[in-house]
C-alpha cells in the first residue's frame, strides 16, 4: 500500500488511479476544513468541489517541501477565500438574514448554532485578512501555530499575534456586554 507522497508522485506522473486514491484519502479532510470555514454543508460541498478541481489542475505544483497536508490545507483555504468572496459579491440583501441554506441542514443540524457560527466567522473576517483562516486552522483544526503558519505562508509570530488579537477582542466584547 502506497503512502500519500508516493501516490502524489504517481499522480504527478499522470497516473489517474493514483490521483483517485489521493482524492479518496483527502476528500473528507478537505470537506471538514471547508465546513469549518463556512459553517454550512451545502457551501462546504461547493468549496470542496472547487478544491478538488484545483487539486487536479495543480497537483504537479506540489514540491514536497512541506507536508502534503499543509499544501492541501493551503489549497482549500484559497478555494474557500475565493468562494466566500464570490458569494459576498453576489449576496442579495435578504441573504444576510439567513446565512444557512434552508434546504440543507446546518452544522450539527442546529439552525441556531449555524447562525451563531456565521456571525462569529463574519466578525472574525472583519478583523482583517487572514484572521478567519488562522482561527479555523488553529482552533477548528487543532494545528499548531507553526503548522498554520506553513499553511498560510506567513510567520509563526503572525499566527500567534492573530490568535492573541482575537482573544483580546473577545474579552473586550465580553466586558462591554457585561456593562450594558
Amino acid at each position: 500500500d502506497m503512502n500519500v507522497d508516493q501516490l502524489v508522485r504517481a499522480a504527478q506522473s499522470g497516473d489517474e488511479l493514483a490521483f483517485g486514491q489521493v482524492m479518496d484519502r483527502c476528500y473528507d479532510t478537505m470537506y471538514r476544513y471547508a465546513l469549518k470555514c463556512c459553517g454550512n454543508r451545502a457551501q462546504a460541498e461547493d468549496i470542496t468541489q472547487q478544491a478538488c478541481i484545483k487539486l487536479a489542475r495543480s497537483i504537479h505544483q506540489y514540491r514536497f517541501e512541506a507536508a502534503f497536508s499543509s499544501w492541501l490545507y493551503r489549497l482549500v483555504v484559497n478555494c474557500a477565500k475565493d468562494w466566500l468572496k464570490a458569494q459576498h459579491r453576489h449576496n442579495r440583501p435578504d441573504d444576510d438574514a439567513a446565512p444557512s441554506d434552508a434546504t440543507t441542514p446546518p452544522v450539527r443540524n442546529d439552525a441556531e448554532d449555524a447562525v451563531y457560527l456565521a456571525q462569529i466567522l463574519d466578525w472574525i473576517e472583519g478583523l482583517g485578512q487572514g484572521f478567519r483562516e488562522t482561527v479555523v486552522l488553529v482552533l477548528g483544526e487543532g494545528l499548531t501555530h507553526l503548522e498554520a503558519a506553513e499553511v498560510l505562508q506567513v510567520k509563526e509570530s503572525t499566527i500567534s499575534w492573530r490568535i492573541h488579537e482575537v482573544r483580546k477582542k473577545l474579552n473586550l466584547q465580553q466586558k462591554v456586554e457585561a456593562n450594558l
